[in-house]
């Protein structure tokens, strides 16, 4: 098997003497394929086609030309990954700050964030609201650490200062 991991293969299913997997990986058209199989699946920014391509084995350039032409088309758009993303956090009962770290982190930048976390209406008091909620039930916390554990695992949901205060100040009324 000459130390090969899989079955005499390298990993990944590519034979190292096979001339058409270096063909295929450089081909734009293939590359457009395969960026249309992710985006068929679900919404991607343009950074996280780009990484899964050429961590896939695409030339970076390749990738680069196919997403543009994907752009062009209309296939591709960060703003509707944008607005997918957030409406998918805001089902997990996530807050703006995580939302807004995790999209940095994929490559968004922040006027698209903002314009998508704006367009999203989403009242965040009340969510942080309804998460606490869940997590914690209809009773008060019974003195300040309970309080201060409650408000610390909102604080890692992704709700800032003043949503949280929201949050555990309602429980008051």
């Amino acid at each position: 098997m000459g130390g090969d991991p899989v079955g005499g293969r390298p990993v990944g299913g590519r034979h190292a003497g096979d001339s058409h997997a270096g063909d295929k990986l450089s081909n734009p058209i293939e590359a457009r394929k395969k960026a249309m199989d992710y985006l068929a699946r679900r919404e991607h920014g343009r950074q996280e086609l780009l990484t899964k391509l050429t961590k896939f084995g695409f030339d970076a350039n390749v990738a680069d030309d196919a997403i543009a032409q994907l752009i062009d088309d209309g296939l591709q758009s960060d703003q509707r990954y944008v607005e997918a993303f957030i409406q998918s956090r805001i089902q997990q009962g996530k807050g703006p700050v995580k939302v807004r770290a995790d999209l940095r982190e994929r490559g968004i930048k922040d006027g698209l964030i903002d314009s998508g976390l704006a367009a999203a209406g989403q009242d965040w008091n009340a969510l942080a609201r309804e998460v606490w909620g869940k997590k914690f039930g209809p009773d008060q916390p019974v003195g300040f650490k309970e309080k201060a554990r409650q408000m610390r695992f909102l604080q890692s949901r992704g709700f800032d200062a003043g949503q949280i205060q929201a949050a555990v100040s309602a429980l008051d009324e």
